[in-house]
């Protein structure tokens, strides 16, 4: 790699047309197409994108990225989620599996879902990275290996344990719920600065506290030169001998989402895709690059479950830093099992009525109670069995995705578990009764209430189920017949292609992903621009 150059000089492959300095560029500034050449052209400016962006032009890399979201600040982040969702999230909130068994909460934003993630950050367990190594042939994943990358995203993101005494009281329900009973029972680490604690994490932070990619490592990207196309889609990557030659993108109108007949065309000397665990493969798909097949394959979801508990004294739920209290306590299942994890989840009108999947006079019901009531999550950790196959990303006739995902008997029953696991904590922190969200629900209040949530069904379609965490899709592993990328995150079959995002995930993690990407990303930094070099 060339030496980098001085503060705000061009590289010698400068993107053309471009100025010197970088820039975010909105698709409403886009009026002609654009022809681009660069050293990394990016995919998707998340965890993944941004992390790996901010390390490559410090190395003096020209980078161009590309997003389909939005470029938004704090001044657009109002706290209402009906403008919320359609501006933030991927198929303006509605995305879901092909059944509607699982809704999937997924941002789509400069920022990608760190604008409106829930701040929570655990590195990755070792249990899991030893699952990796056994199994999958992972090399180089280890708890000491990764140690000095999230120490830096750490230091970076200002990841810190939120104070107990900080915890609101929807989240303070898990903890003397699971304390009396004798579970394991945690803090949580947040991504904050300045925090305000209002607890509308999920619909973008109007102080900045949060430290997502759009007020961290992107703006440290583009004040070393980075070009960051917003609302512009890529659509297919064109290659040839296990070369890609160019990315091609559609500049999208941000108000109806449709593009405008502009395009960008981006020919770098590396590519990377980092648009996450479902546009990934999506993208590669389009692309005509299925990986001998595995493209798509074991996306993991970390599937979860919540029940209404209802207390006589205010929740309050909708205010207060979403996640501040966590139990691993059915982590660690028995073998041939799948276990779980509990977390708190924000209370908001929108985002209950979602999980409630509730109509008529029992929807009425519900939000009416809207105060008293504390959601506790079930996030069922699913792909460690040997026979477990997860979600598959497909693409429609339209070149849209499809999301399909199989139901393993021992997910179903750890949604079970789950259920009784997040019934009993609530009685035990005094909730006056636990409603089940079947169709026709369960009212628990005692033993006789357990037992007849244990005889409801357990699935897709049983009850509401949703994701806020994809994992999997283009998986890493030593064996190229089971992976689709190496462990330095490049696409087996060719030379200059990368992926850098959740979707090398070979299983789900047990915990939220967020930090998980952050780290590999910093790692993948010194493989990319050895590529580009």
């Amino acid at each position: 790699m060339t030496a980098a150059p001085p503060p705000g000089a061009a590289s010698a492959t400068a993107a053309q047309g471009a100025p010197a300095k970088g820039r975010i560029v909105e698709g409403h500034e886009v009026n002609a197409n654009r022809d681009l050449t660069c050293d990394v052209c990016i995919v998707g400016s998340g965890a993944g994108g941004a992390v790996l962006a901010a390390g490559l032009v410090g190395r003096g890399l020209n980078v161009v990225l590309l997003e389909a979201g939005g470029a938004h600040t704090k001044a657009d982040f109002d706290l209402q989620e009906g403008r919320a969702y359609p501006m933030l999230y991927q198929d303006r909130g509605t995305r879901g599996t092909a059944d509607q068994s699982i809704s999937v909460l997924q941002g789509r934003s400069v920022g990608g879902s760190t604008t409106v993630n829930w701040t929570t950050c655990f590195r990755t367990p070792p249990r899991i990275l030893k699952h990796w190594a056994d199994h999958h042939g992972v090399d180089g994943l280890t708890a000491d290996a990764l140690r000095p990358h999230f120490e830096s995203v750490e230091r970076r993101l200002s990841i810190a344990p939120w104070p107990l005494e900080r915890a609101n009281p929807n989240n303070r329900k898990l903890l003397e719920g699971a304390k009396k009973l004798g579970w394991d029972v945690h803090n949580t680490r947040r991504n904050v600065k300045g925090c305000a604690n209002s607890g509308y994490c999920g619909v973008g932070c109007p102080v900045d506290g949060k430290q997502a990619m759009h007020v961290t490592y992107l703006p440290d990207a583009v004040a070393g030169g980075l070009t960051l196309f917003a609302d512009c889609r890529a659509t297919r990557l064109e290659h040839r001998g296990g070369r890609v030659s160019a990315v091609h993108a559609d500049v999208l109108d941000r108000a109806t989402g449709r593009a405008t007949g502009k395009t960008v065309r981006v020919r770098a000397k590396v590519t990377v895709a980092s648009g996450g665990a479902l546009n990934t493969p999506a993208l590669l798909l389009r692309s005509g690059i299925e990986g001998k097949g595995l493209v798509g394959k074991r996306t993991f979801l970390h599937p979860v479950v919540t029940l209404v508990a209802l207390y006589k004294e205010a929740v309050k739920g909708f205010y207060g830093a979403p996640q501040s209290v966590y139990s691993h306590q059915f982590a660690e299942p028995a073998p041939g099992g799948v276990g779980f994890f509990l977390e708190a989840a924000p209370v908001q009108p929108m985002l209950m009525a979602q999980a409630a999947a509730a109509h008529g006079t029992m929807l009425r019901d519900t939000m009416a109670q809207l105060p008293h009531i504390s959601a506790v999550l079930g996030l069922i950790i699913d792909g460690l069995l040997p026979d477990e196959t997860g979600g598959t990303v497909t693409l429609r006739s339209d070149g849209r995705l499809r999301l399909d995902y199989t139901f393993h008997p021992a997910v179903n029953d750890a949604m079970a578990a789950a259920h009784d696991a997040i019934a009993r904590l609530h009685l035990a922190a005094g909730a006056e009764r636990v409603l089940s969200l079947h169709a026709e629900p369960v009212e628990v209040r005692d033993e006789a209430g357990l037992r007849a949530l244990a005889a409801k069904p357990y699935g897709g379609l049983k009850h509401p189920i949703f994701t806020a965490h994809q994992m999997g899709g283009c998986v890493m592993g030593g064996d190229p017949a089971r992976s689709v990328v190496d462990a330095k995150h490049q696409v087996r079959g060719f030379d200059n292609l990368y992926v850098v995002d959740g979707s090398v995930l070979p299983t789900s993690l047990g915990v939220n992903p967020s930090e998980t990407i952050y780290g590999l990303a910093h790692r993948a930094r010194d493989f990319v621009a050895e590529a580009a070099s």
